[in-house]
């Protein structure tokens, strides 16, 4: 019984860190949604602001927000051209 609260409480918490992560992200992008996306991304926040975690469905919304918006850009080495 013990263990599965102390499970269940370690998925809540990296579930917030992971939904806290993706909101953060999506902050720089917020220009950039359409209308539609707007409300729903306005809605999500506010939930996240009111310090609730989002149903699997929610926060497949906000996962895809994010795939679709965030690129995760590879940065260049440098230094690599000049060596020999």
């Amino acid at each position: 019984m013990y263990l599965s609260k102390l499970y269940l409480l370690e998925y809540l918490v990296m579930s917030y860190r992971e939904q806290k992560k993706y909101f953060e992200q999506l902050k720089r992008y917020e220009r950039k949604f359409s209308s539609d996306e707007k409300k729903e991304y306005s809605m999500l926040l506010k939930r996240h602001k009111d310090d609730e975690d989002l149903d699997s469905i929610s926060f497949a919304k906000l996962k895809k927000l994010y795939e679709k918006y965030y690129v995760n850009r590879v940065k260049k080495d440098f230094i690599d051209p000049f060596k020999k």
